[in-house]
């Protein structure tokens, strides 16, 4: 009988497409399972971005694929493409950043099906060089109701249209790419935060460990621009005594622009993170409107953050900057959220340092007055003593020349005792007070200053008694000059050493030597000529010579008279 026997294939080739269907479901549901544990394994968001966009052009069986993330602008930050080779990227030139069909996602985030691209009113056609695409589907992808960024798919590889099984699956993998993308996101978080505490935790070692302020700082720039993928760097400490920042350290593009600029607190950059105390944002620091003073210094930068390193209250001990290059990713809140701590962190550290520096400087002083005390009370009296027994034992002495020799003995220690006495002058000058500092205490201090600025301490030898023997005119002449030679080695010599030494004779001989890159040929000398003055306004004399090994001695020296 034909006609049952024809009904009979009817029905089993449609059992065999319903077995078909079934099967091809099932496999799709299996490739869908497989590729959202594939996606949820990813701990590192760059590639867990990648895997999701490669996931979805697999399971719609797309020849093009994208994922972009959404900015704090309603922008693309970033786009991650699939399916073009990096010739058709050169040749296609930017990346989108949200406009046309793109931007229709971002503006309302549902699920869009287009069957021809060029037919939806919000496209704007492709740019010279794309690759042709004809249908599309597009997905957002959503963390805790808020927007991330969007899947989007193009052209069918049977030549066909996206269907509302593959717009189902997509809605699917976006669902888990969500969650994926979060516990992502949360791992870099963590890294980040404790990478950021790492490295206060390696400042703060430094400082306490008795390393220099300026060593210091370095390594504060170093390890902030590392951390936070910085291509700039830059530190500005106040100006003592003006609303002005100076750029003590600036590392990366554009460091000589930086590097050794004064800027107001208002109009700037590091000036508006030291007025507000708070952390300070940019998306393109070139057209940042709070910028108006300084110099242009800005070019091939983008993205920039500043914090303050203390605050106003408590002392502001500095700024730190940190750029981007231009077209680089913006510092998003999770990045330069703990850049806040860490500054916080270096703040305490240096004053943790401060204080134990001054803890030590008490310490100092209070053995400085014991030493003085012991000088005075013992050796002085001793040789006092020992002085008026010699002058006594003179009468009985009957040998003219042995008499002599006594009386010599007796002017020795005489000197001595004056010699002990300028050293507990010395001693004890920091405690009598600025109108009572003995000379050697002057000096000190010049050369501790000094040492901020050139990132080092300088050596320092004093003799003679130079507390006694030097008048005040000539000691505030000699310490002028000292500041200045001083001065003159941190900004031009960058020199690793100087050394100073001063002595007091029949002449007052000041000699400061560094071990810098020598005096310019033709160079600018008005400087040198100021200590020349000093000297010959003292009738004295000054000398400034390159060293043959390197570097530059200067000798200043003045009579003291009888």
């Amino acid at each position: 009988m034909p006609l049952p026997q024809l009904r009979l294939d009817d029905l089993l080739d449609e059992l065999q497409v319903r077995l078909d269907a079934a099967r091809g479901t099932r496999d799709r549901v299996h490739s869908l399972l497989e590729a959202v544990l594939a996606v949820g394994r990813d701990l590192e968001l760059t590639q867990a971005l990648r895997h999701i966009v490669e996931a979805a052009v697999t399971l719609v069986d797309a020849e093009y694929g994208a994922l972009g993330v959404i900015g704090d602008d309603r922008r693309l930050s970033q786009f991650i493409p699939v399916g073009v080779t990096e010739q058709q990227i050169e040749r296609i030139g930017p990346l989108p950043s949200g406009h046309g069909l793109l931007g229709e996602l971002i503006r309302h985030p549902v699920p869009l099906r287009l069957a021809n691209i060029a037919d939806h009113p919000a496209s704007s056609g492709f740019p010279s060089g794309h690759p042709p695409m004809r249908s599309f589907v597009g997905v957002p992808i959503r963390i805790r109701d808020k927007v991330f960024g969007n899947l989007y798919l193009a052209e069918k590889r049977d030549g066909g249209e996206f269907d509302a099984e593959d717009e189902a699956v997509l809605a699917t993998l976006a669902v888990a790419a969500g969650v994926a993308i979060d516990n992502a996101r949360l791992y870099a978080q963590a890294r980040l935060r404790e990478r950021w505490l790492a490295a206060g935790a390696e400042v703060t070692r430094s400082l306490l460990s008795g390393s220099s302020e300026q060593e210091v700082l370095d390594l504060l720039v170093a390890r902030a621009a590392e951390v936070a993928g910085a291509d700039l760097a830059v530190v500005a400490a106040p100006v003592t005594g003006s609303d002005e920042l100076e750029v003590r350290i600036a590392v990366g593009i554009g460091e000589r622009q930086h590097r050794g600029l004064v800027v107001p607190l208002e109009g700037s950059f590091v000036g508006a993170a030291a007025r507000t105390g708070g952390l300070v944002v940019s998306a393109d620091v070139r057209k940042d409107p709070r910028i108006t003073a300084g110099p242009p210094r800005w070019d091939g930068l983008g993205p920039a953050v500043a914090v303050p390193i203390g605050t106003a209250e408590h002392g502001l001990r500095g700024v730190l900057m940190l750029a981007r290059a231009a077209g680089a990713p913006l510092f998003e809140e999770d990045e330069s959220g703990p850049l806040l701590g860490f500054a916080g962190q270096a703040a305490v550290a240096m004053e943790l340092a401060e204080r134990r520096r001054d803890a030590e400087q008490l310490a100092m002083l209070e053995e400085r007055d014991r030493i003085a005390r012991d000088l005075h009370d013992l050796a002085i009296q001793r040789l006092f003593a020992t002085g008026m027994t010699l002058q006594g034992a003179t009468r009985f002495i009957d040998h003219p020349e042995a008499t002599d020799r006594v009386l010599r003995a007796i002017d020795d220690l005489d000197e001595t005792s004056k010699t002990i006495r300028a050293a507990i002058f010395g001693l004890r000058a920091k405690e009598a007070g600025p109108a009572a500092r003995g000379v050697r205490a002057r000096v000190v201090e010049v050369v501790e200053r000094a040492a901020e600025v050139l990132g080092f301490a300088p050596g320092l030898r004093m003799t003679g008694l130079l507390d006694v023997t030097v008048p005040a005119q000539v000691a505030d002449e000699m310490l002028a000059v000292l500041e200045e030679a001083l001065s003159n080695a941190a900004r031009h010599a960058r020199a690793t050493g100087v050394e100073v030494t001063v002595e007091a004779g029949e002449e007052l001989v000041l000699t400061v030597t560094d071990n810098g890159c020598g005096l310019p040929a033709g160079g600018r000398r008005s400087g040198l000529a100021n200590l020349a003055d000093r000297a010959a306004a003292l009738g004295g004399s000054f000398e400034a010579r390159a060293l043959a090994e390197g570097g530059t001695e200067l000798l200043w020296r003045v009579p003291l008279g009888d």
